[in-house]
């Protein structure tokens, strides 16, 4: 699959106090649907866990970098505009990490070629005087054909063929894919989304449901809102 956004268009600007390669002009995104996200996610779950070494923590992405995709995917981005600047903050809340950490994953998606953004900036008057203020970087989640490293399961080397004894094992249901993500201490949101991720799957996606619905009523819950 080829990269799911069109290349950024912008002037850089390096005569202001804002970080070295903002840029100042109008980002332009591009859709990414929730269904492409979704099979997005499920290619980067699976090379984490082809990767993982005995020893090792983690594989190629790492829990935290894929609770941080996650959240890019579906906490932050609007599927139908592309749109994908989220704060530090919000990505640290909506995953269940530090911000320390945030930054960590950010870079290492970036690295592996899942991830890129721009930072930008904005010209603003301040005290009479033409300055430039930062904004939230605009991000933008690759396909896998940029990925840096990856290939599918039937790609590596003596992987056998479809149908044979030894052939790589297809991915789990939804359901015990869930209880996996749970287990390795994914968030909540992680564990709904692998829930419904399969819409042939009527237990799982009536699981989501209610977690989804469950969820909904804490959050009333707690900042006072009745049902």
């Amino acid at each position: 699959m080829r990269g799911l956004f069109r290349s950024f268009t912008a002037i850089r600007t390096d005569v202001h106090p804002v970080w070295r390669g903002s840029v100042r002009a109008e980002v332009r995104f591009t859709p990414l649907p929730k269904k492409a996200a979704v099979q997005l996610y499920h290619r980067a779950r699976e090379w984490e866990r082809s990767t993982r070494q005995p020893g090792r923590h983690g594989g190629a992405i790492g829990r935290i970098g894929l609770a941080v995709l996650h959240s890019l995917l579906f906490d932050f981005l609007n599927h139908r505009t592309g749109q994908l600047d989220p704060s530090y903050e919000g990505i640290a809340k909506k995953a269940g990490v530090s911000r320390a950490s945030v930054g960590r994953a950010l870079v290492r998606l970036r690295s592996l070629g899942i991830l890129d953004w721009v930072r930008r900036c904005v010209g603003e008057l301040r005290d009479g005087r033409f300055v430039l203020a930062q904004e939230r970087n605009a991000y933008a989640v690759q396909g896998e054909g940029q990925w840096r490293g990856y290939r599918p399961a039937s790609a590596l080397p003596g992987a056998p063929e479809p149908g044979t004894w030894g052939e790589h094992p297809s991915l789990p249901s939804a359901l015990a894919q869930a209880v996996q993500d749970q287990a390795t201490g994914l968030s909540q949101s992680a564990v709904l989304t692998a829930l419904a991720s399969d819409p042939g799957d009527a237990l799982a996606v009536a699981l989501a449901r209610m977690g989804q619905a469950l969820a909904a009523r804490e959050i009333r819950g707690l900042s006072g809102v009745s049902a």
